[in-house]
């Protein structure tokens, strides 16, 4: 038996069979390595296995900050008295005394394994399909301009409060994952009615920084729909195009977040 493509011979377990014909192993890789990559509905490659290694780091760095600040307690339950999360915790009048690494390090703390636990799930069960779908660089884009989306809330609507999770993020990417279902042209109505389940806890539970949630939902969904919508939009004739604009909105969205963070850290000292 002999391959149909390049003549050669070969096992019958070494064939595959091809639309004319049957192909050896050799030339069906061959094949592979010449098509042009497969793309999702937004213009992402797609692989064939993929991880979404993003999202296991941010949830492997909040587990490990989280362990920090337990063993730096001596508590698991009362992790909040711990060095790391004094430094940390995003408390606007620090921010406004120059202390501005409090901006992210907040993001990354947690109130006890509870508010862990949840926040972690909530970024496993969202950030996997986000980050298929818009890359691993547009994805961790998006969730750290949520994370300052949330912070300038706080820094403008919230300024005595002591603020800490990724929950700012996680509504970022609610509101990503919303967007992507209208650009797939797919109804967004269970993920709204989980919004706003979520939002009404917010409003219910003590100590819940609606302020916080809300920012990083406005930033996620603007940056997303920067990225999706915009180019579009503004009719971008190549996909670089439509790359740069996106990109473009992303940081907009996140230098608009700062200049607020730092307006009122400005307006407080």
């Amino acid at each position: 038996m002999a391959c149909t493509r390049c003549g050669r011979p070969a096992c019958p377990e070494c064939l595959r069979p091809a639309a004319v014909g049957q192909h050896c192993v050799d030339c069906l890789h061959r094949d592979s390595a010449q098509a042009p990559p497969v793309r999702s509905a937004v213009g992402t490659p797609v692989q064939a296995r993929p991880t979404p290694r993003v999202t296991y780091a941010l949830i492997a760095i909040n587990v490990a900050v989280f362990a920090v600040t337990a063993a730096q307690a001596h508590s698991i339950a009362d992790n909040q008295s711990s060095r790391l999360f004094y430094d940390w915790v995003l408390a606007p009048n620090l921010v406004a005394q120059g202390q501005w690494l409090r901006v992210l390090g907040g993001g990354f703390l947690h109130f006890g394994p509870l508010h862990l636990a949840v926040n972690m799930f909530a970024l496993y069960i969202l950030g996997r399909d986000t980050e298929l779908v818009l890359g691993w660089r547009r994805y961790l884009a998006i969730y750290l301009t949520s994370l300052l989306g949330g912070a300038a809330a706080v820094m403008l609507l919230a300024q005595d409060s002591a603020t800490a999770g990724a929950s700012g993020a996680i509504y970022g990417l609610f509101g990503a994952m919303t967007v992507i279902l209208l650009r797939l042209r797919q109804s967004p109505v269970q993920m709204l009615v989980l919004i706003a389940i979520n939002l009404l806890i917010s409003v219910s539970v003590p100590h819940i920084s609606l302020w916080g949630h809300l920012g990083g939902l406005a930033a996620g969904t603007l940056a997303t729909a920067g990225i999706l919508f915009l180019p579009e939009w503004v009719k971008a004739r190549t996909r670089e195009a439509a790359w740069t604009i996106g990109w473009a909105a992303v940081a907009a969205v996140a230098l608009v977040s700062m200049v607020l963070i730092v307006a009122a850290a400005v307006a407080m000292s």
